[in-house]
């Protein structure tokens, strides 16, 4: 089995965020969404990953520290550039390299590995997930060789009125054959704007007759960047329907889904019952039989076997089992 070097890019400046807080540590379901991918990362490598930081670098390198080794991207020069930046920490280290952004919290492990299995079988230069958009507005559209094979990603800026027709579209996650793509990265050409892109490699593996394979993402919500809050709101709402569906399978109900909110640290038992407009959040744990909700909130508490909470708070409180409580108490730290 061929090793693999992740690399996230993480050093842009999120300025359509409008924070002081840098984009990639804004918290999704309450977890940075940069702890996502690697999280993802860790369960089909075991070569931590390098993250190319910039802006704040500083932060965020402190809250993914032992999760991650860090390369700094001094001037933002583009994405090419950005990669460069970790040549001397990756450059040696493994047989691939998969590389993504930091800002697409809802990929998964099994995708990151579906794209390595992709290029450990057929080889080439790379492989690079792809995505059909109803509303491709915005992205870089993939043209294919007659193979197959992708010949060039057109950014909509350049693309003709025939172009701008395709619906596939480039999603930023890409494995390398790992000594060709260091290499190619030298070649990479400035463009108008100063800058150096990494989807300008498509073009130079033509060049050199390396082919490279798309594959293609059947789930659109997994391709979902983050640049803005609207965005930030999106990415909820999948991973949150994630989340639930995953303690419903283990045994949890909820009456209404939409309307419940269990965060990614939260445990609970099964055969607890939710009810609509409750949140679950922090290092919380339900224990088996309580009835939660509806409108209440659980926050750093452990709730006891069989309770029945109606309209409450409890806040880093552990609530002993069969209890009952009234509707509007406040329970902290019990």
């Amino acid at each position: 089995m061929k090793s693999i070097q992740p690399i996230v890019l993480a050093a842009g400046q999120g300025t359509r965020m409008k924070s002081e807080l840098p984009k990639v540590l804004h918290p999704v379901i309450g977890k940075p969404m940069i702890e996502y991918i690697l999280d993802e990362l860790a369960s089909i490598t075991p070569i931590k990953p390098i993250v190319v930081v910039g802006f704040q670098r500083e932060q965020v390198s402190a809250a993914i520290e032992g999760k991650a080794l860090t390369a700094i991207q001094h001037q933002q020069l583009g994405t090419a550039n950005a990669v460069q930046a970790a040549e001397a920490l990756g450059r040696g280290k493994a047989d691939l390299i998969l590389l993504a952004y930091a800002d697409m919290p809802c990929l998964t492990s099994e995708t990151f590995q579906l794209i390595c299995d992709t290029q450990l079988k057929h080889g080439g230069a790379f492989s690079m997930l792809t995505v059909f958009q109803d509303d491709a507005h915005g992205f870089g559209r993939i043209l294919r060789n007659a193979d197959g094979s992708v010949s060039a990603i057109v950014e909509e800026a350049q693309a003709t009125p025939e172009q701008l027709k395709i619906r596939e579209c480039n999603v930023g996650v890409y494995c390398f054959e790992s000594e060709w793509m260091w290499e190619a990265l030298k070649r990479v050409k400035v463009s108008p704007k100063g800058e150096y892109y990494l989807t300008d490699l498509v073009e130079l593996a033509n060049e050199d007759k390396k082919p490279v394979h798309a594959v293609v993402l059947h789930d659109q919500q997994e391709a979902l960047g983050i640049n803005n809050r609207v965005h930030l709101s999106e990415a909820e709402a999948v991973l949150r329907e994630r989340i639930n569906r995953k303690w419903m399978h283990a045994g949890v109900t909820m009456i209404d889904p939409a309307t419940v909110y269990i965060d990614h640290q939260a445990q609970l038992d099964a055969d607890v019952t939710l009810l609509p407009n409750t949140a679950i959040s922090g290092a919380s744990h339900i224990r088996h039989g309580s009835v939660i909700g509806p409108s209440s909130v659980i926050e750093n508490s452990q709730i006891g076997n069989d309770c029945v909470l109606p309209q409450v708070v409890v806040r880093n409180a552990t609530i002993p089992d069969n209890t009952i409580l009234k509707p509007f108490q406040v329970v902290e730290n019990s």
